[in-house]
Parts: structure tokens; sequence; C-alpha cells
């Protein structure tokens, strides 16, 4: 396809003999109805070819963010795009310039390319348009070719703009851990009311069914391809926010009209062709930010992450670049279940947890005996509930949907609209929280050795780090290191390393009984037998409960069934298994104070018998968004650690 055309003349019999060989080879290469059989277009083809390699057309950055071209590690380029559709060059990947000759020459073709099965010209519409703009097309001699599908497919979303989402984290899935993000195409007839009919952009993973923990193993890997599909933006809000009970925050952005046919545009070229999907790198909010940089390509967004991408940055970046206007949330149900049930007084939540338990309480006297709109905001707060726990779908939702037919009758009965109530999710606003990235410079002392350390963390967010912008109750530590100078011997070590360290708190009450859960793997430095500073490694998880109460601000106590395995050389046969139990106190002090205390016992049965009691105290004081000071006491078998440290986010 990276060739240009030059045309002989020939003359007699030898121009029969030319093109009755050319007829035959088009034919039999089923081609012909490919070729541009004017040889002024031929002459068009080769002079748009030698004007864009004047103009270094494929040097310039739109070209590169249409073709997802980046700079590789040997200074080569190459393109993101895994899906050999997608190019029209055998050497398109690596190869820009080749790549812009072959899509010029298939734009005078009607031969159907890529997985869409399109003519060039409609398969690849934002190259088109861009390159259209740039070589000002002869439309007589380079004739348009109609785009019905595209067509169709633009019109029916009538944009006007385009909002990005950002369903908060959900601990109990590890894809969604980090938060998610996508696009909503608002259309030009839509209110903030009705925009939940609008279509979205996803960007996601094609996963096998059931793929259970083979996701966390191939999607790190890049195992999974990743295609771009549109989605109602009410199944979205189904799906994150009445099933996961996520907090949905809606971004919209600052983009021209021309603006959003571009994103648009190069949606459609993306649509049938995918990127090997990276947990990590390649991932959903990485591709969203590829189309908003298609929408305007002067701003650099992808070159801030170039080792991993998480959700909440690209937010923050967007923010940054100044391309977000408006704002909104869009609570969980859950979160609107608790925050209309804290509105209601004792004898109302007395009725609300009655009615979800048995409806049949509707004809009780106490209850009639409500004003109207009470109790039409207490029928309305328990649909709420129920509707929560029927998403889940099969027979495990069917007794609540039962129960929530009843509940939505006799709200139907009471022909009065109870008095509007704010709701606001629990987090705050997630791209005004810490950075996720963190380092940390502190002093202390171990058996009264003094010592120096710095620490490292890749992302994300621990249970004593700053709580706006983030899930409450929960820790998710991946590549977390620490480095240690001793004064005693003048000794340096790797003191701490975790690649991913996890513990979720979910405070049980009348409306919720999930339990709580941490698992941690990595290497820890350990005093035992003798040895003073052993490297011990750990896999370490648990299963528990967690309750909240307000007696002083906030504070959750947690309890945990652990089990644990150890490998290290200072145990007389390297390694150790067991189990125990943890308990714990994690309290908001003030809104810059943090505390955590936390007690362990676990009794090792298999390999070195030994057992361990372990004490823990944790403080954290807020002194700017991305700044904290912190103080922490760790206590283990006859070894005692304490570190002051001050902690920078970025």
């Amino acid at each position: 396809m990276g060739f240009r055309f030059h045309m002989l003349e020939p003359h007699g019999t030898f121009r029969f003999f030319f093109v009755s060989l050319l007829v035959v080879f088009l034919i039999g290469t089923g081609s012909l109805s490919s070729w541009a059989v004017q040889s002024g277009d031929v002459s068009y083809l080769n002079e748009l070819i030698d004007r864009a390699a004047v103009a270094h057309l494929a040097d310039e950055r739109e070209w590169h963010v249409l073709l997802h071209y980046r700079r590789t590690l040997t200074g080569g380029i190459s393109s993101m795009q895994d899906d050999p559709g997608f190019f029209l060059a055998p050497e398109g990947k690596t190869d820009p310039q080749a790549e812009l000759r072959a899509t010029l020459t298939m734009f005078f073709s009607t031969e159907l390319v890529g997985r869409s099965k399109q003519s060039a010209q409609c398969a690849f519409v934002a190259r088109y348009y861009w390159l259209n703009e740039k070589l000002q097309f002869d439309e007589r001699r380079l004739p348009l070719q109609p785009c019905e599908r595209f067509t169709r497919w633009f019109d029916e979303f009538n944009a006007a703009a385009i909002t990005v989402i950002f369903p908060a984290g959900f601990m109990n899935n590890p894809s969604s851990m980090f938060g998610h993000t996508f696009l909503r195409v608002d259309g030009k007839e839509q209110t903030p009311q009705t925009r939940i009919l609008a279509y979205t952009i996803n960007y996601a993973a094609q996963l096998p069914p059931d793929a259970g923990l083979e996701y966390a193993v191939k999607g790190v890997f890049g195992a999974y391809p990743g295609y771009f599909s549109t989605i109602p933006y009410y199944l979205k809000v189904q799906e994150y926010r009445d099933i996961d009970n996520r907090d949905i925050w809606e971004y919209r952005l600052n983009l021209t009209e021309l603006q959003v046919r571009r994103l648009l545009m190069h949606t459609w070229e993306l649509g049938n062709a995918y990127f090997d999907y990276f947990f990590f790198g390649e991932n959903c909010a990485y591709h969203i930010l590829s189309l908003i940089e298609a929408a305007e390509p002067s701003i650099q967004l992808l070159d801030r992450f170039q080792f991993y991408t998480i959700p909440v940055d690209t937010v923050r970046l967007l923010r940054e670049s100044g391309l977000v206007g408006e704002v909104v949330s869009r609570p969980s149900r859950s979160t609107l279940v608790r925050r209309k049930r804290a509105s209601m007084s004792s004898e109302e939540r007395a009725w609300f947890d009655r009615l979800t338990r048995n409806p049949a309480e509707l004809q009780a006297e106490g209850f009639r005996a409500l004003q109207l709109d009470r109790q039409a905001f207490v029928l309305e707060t328990a649909s709420d509930y129920l509707l929560q726990h029927s998403a889940v779908g099969g027979e495990e939702g069917a007794p609540f949907r039962d129960k929530n037919r009843a509940i939505l009758r006799a709200r139907s009965e009471l022909k009065v609209t109870p008095r509007d109530l704010q709701i606001e999710p629990y987090v705050k606003q997630p791209d005004l929280g810490h950075g996720t990235s963190r380092i940390g410079v502190g002093a202390g002392w171990r058996n009264h050795r003094a010592f120096e350390e710095v620490t490292v963390r890749a992302a994300y967010h621990d249970l004593l780090d700053p709580e706006p912008g983030f899930t409450p109750d929960a820790q998710i530590e991946v590549m977390s290191f620490a480095l240690r100078h001793y004064h005693h011997q003048s000794q340096a070590r790797l003191e701490r390393f975790s690649p991913i360290n996890i513990l979720s708190l979910a405070p049980m009450d009348s409306l919720s009984q999930v339990p709580s859960w941490k698992v941690n793997v990595g290497m820890q430095t350990i005093r035992h037998n003798g040895c003073q500073l052993c490297s011990n490694g750990v896999f370490n998880g648990g299963i528990g409960a967690a309750a909240e109460t307000q007696l002083f601000k906030r504070e959750v106590y947690f309890a945990f069934a652990d089990a644990e395995a150890n490998y290290s050389r200072a145990y007389e046969e390297r390694h150790r298994i067991g189990g125990g139990g943890t308990v714990g106190m994690l309290a908001d002090v003030t809104d810059h104070w943090k505390l955590m205390l936390s007690g362990s016992y676990l009794r090792y049965a298999l390999g070195d018998k030994s057992d361990d009691i372990r004490w823990y105290a944790g403080s954290r004081y807020t002194l700017l968004q991305n700044w904290a000071l912190r103080m922490e006491y760790n206590h283990r078998d006859r070894d005692n650690d304490v570190v002051f440290s001050v902690q920078a986010f970025f």
C-alpha cells in the first residue's frame, strides 16, 4: 500500500500487452474495483503524496495522535494500536510516512478495509478530515465518497458536549479498585435531567465469562484485547450506582463544536480496532485521554503517563489543563439511602426498618399517623433500599423485588411530594484529593539504633493518608518500599517492600453487612533468633468485620481472622505458616489529625513453630493537601521501631 504510481506510455502492441497483463493481475488479486482507472487520478495521487512529503505531514503531531504513535525506548516510533486492520500499509505500525502514503492511496479506492469493511474514506474519517484540511483535496479529482453508516451514527448523537464520567473505586472488584473513566456524549436537546438517556463511549478489556483471578494476571501483561463501545448512559448508571454502589462524578469538558466532532470521528475509526489492554498502563483512563487528544492535539495529555495510569490522575490532569467546566455528582443508591435515613426522625427510621423487613406494616396505625409527605419520604427511601438489593438479579434479589412492588403501590396512593433533599456523596470530589504517588523522609530508632529512612510509594492511598477524595476506610498500596541507613556500623538496607497491600474496612449496620478483608504480599525486616536485621517474606490475608461510632468525631473498630506465611533465613526451617487475629481502631480525631491503633496475635504451627505479638500505633497530621506529618510505632517480639517522617504526595 505504501507505493507510488508511475504511468508508462506504451504504444501499439506493447500498450495492448501491458494493459491486458495489468487487468489479468488486478482481477486475479481482487483489486480491479479499487484501481484508480483515470490517469489523472494517479497523477493527482502522486501530487498529493509529494505535497504531503514537502509539508512533512507524517511528522506532525496530529498525524501521530490519530495513529497513536509513541516513541519507543530504543528511540524509534511504534503505534499503540495492535489491530492490523487499523493500518493501510504493511509497515504502518512503525512507519508514519508509509502509512500516510498508503492512506492517501486508499482514499482513491472503494475497496473495503479494516474490520468495519468500509472504504478508507469512511473507515478513517478523522484521517480524511485532517488530510483534507492540510492538502485541500480537489473533489473533482478525488471524489468524496458517501459514508452513510458514519453519518447515521454521528447524527444519532446530535452532540453538543462531552463529559468525562468517573465512577469511584469499588473495592470488591480488582478491575475497579482505582475507579474508572469513560465519556458521555451530551445531545443538543438534552437537559441535566435527561442526560441519563445519552450515549457513552467506553473502553474496556474483552473478557471471557467468569475470568476471575485470570484477569488479575492476564490484565497486567496485556493478554486481553481492549475495545471501544457505545452504551446508553442509564445502563452504566445502573451498573455502577445501583449494583456496585459507587458514587459517580461527571466532568463536563470545555470543548468546541469542532473539537467534539474530531473526537467522535476518531472514535468511529477505533470502533472496530483493538488495543492490547494493560491494567496499569494502557487502560480505560489512558485511552480515554487519547480520544481527548484527538479532539485537541495541542494539549499533550498522555506524556504524563509513561509507566502507569490511574483514572483519578487523568481527571486531575484534565482539570489542571483547563478542560473541565461544570462538575456534577451522582450519588450511589447506597449514599441516597444513608443520607435520607440520617435525615429522618427516630420514629421514621424505625418505620423504615420495619417496612423494609415486612411491607405488611404499611397498614399499621402508627405509620398511617405520620404526615403524608413524611410517609411518602419513608416509602421512597425504602424503595431505594430494596432496589439496591434487588439489582443483583436472579433468585437472590426476588424477595426484595416483591417487597418493593408493595412499597411502590402504597407510594402511588399518596398524592403528595416530599420536600427535596440535597444529597451529597460521602467522598469529596476525587480530583481534589492528594496525589496518588508518595515520597517520605524520616528518622527514628530501632532497638536503640538510630536511622534515617526514605519511603516511596507508586500508588495509591493508605488508611492514614488524608481521606478527602478517596474511598473511606480503604487502602490500596502498590509498589511501596523503604530504604534505611542505620548509624550502627553504617549499614544501609532495603527495609520494606510491598508490591501489593490492600485493606477494606466495611462498617456493618442495619443497611449493610459486607465483610472487611485484607491482603498483603511483600518483604519486611525482622529481629528473630539472634538475627538483628533479617529479611522476611510475607503473605498475609484476613477476613473480618468493622463497626462505626461517632463518640468523638468518627471511629471505626475492626477485627480480623488472619492467616500468614513467612519465609526467612532467620527461621530454623526457613519458613513458618500460621494464623491468629487482629483488632484495632481507626479514628478521625479532627479534620487534619487521624489515629490508628491495632494489636495482633499469630501462632505458627507449621515450619518454625513460634508466635508473634504485635502492636502498632500510627498518627498522621495533614499540613496541606499534599503534605503530611506522620509518627509510627511498631512492636513485635522484642523488636521496637519508632519513626517520624514528613510525606509529600504527587
